[in-house]
């Protein structure tokens, strides 16, 4: 098994494991939970993306309005760098801000639960 090589154009392909799709929605869930904000999943895999990306919008907009250091801090807690809100903007041009960055936070949790699994799978 290799470290895998996720890419904003590529997200979908890693996405195919219900057992990914879960670990994923319970790490994004974990990062918001630690500021006080509720993101749910259904379980239904092939609808995960969308469930889990409109929630995210949502939540973005609202921190974006009334308490921005908190959206920072969760960023921070995510750990999405500025360049990488940068090319996924360049890499998504049909997302506004808060679209890229509720699919940044996907793209990362998800970056964590592979790199995990790839970790255990070489010990």
């Amino acid at each position: 098994m290799n470290l895998p090589d996720i890419r904003n154009d590529n997200v979908a392909r890693f996405l195919d494991s219900a057992a990914v799709v879960q670990e994923t929605a319970e790490q994004i869930m974990k990062d918001f939970a630690m500021f006080g904000i509720t993101i749910t999943f259904s379980g239904n895999t092939d609808q995960a993306y969308r469930e889990l990306h409109d929630q995210l919008v949502d939540q973005i907009r609202h921190l974006l309005a009334n308490d921005y250091q908190r959206l920072l801090s969760v960023l921070y807690q995510v750990d999405i760098t500025q360049r990488e809100i940068t090319q996924a903007g360049l890499d998504l041009p049909d997302y506004n801000e808060m679209e890229v960055l509720a699919h940044q936070i996907i793209v990362r949790d998800l970056k964590k639960v592979l790199t995990r699994r790839y970790f255990k799978s070489q010990g």
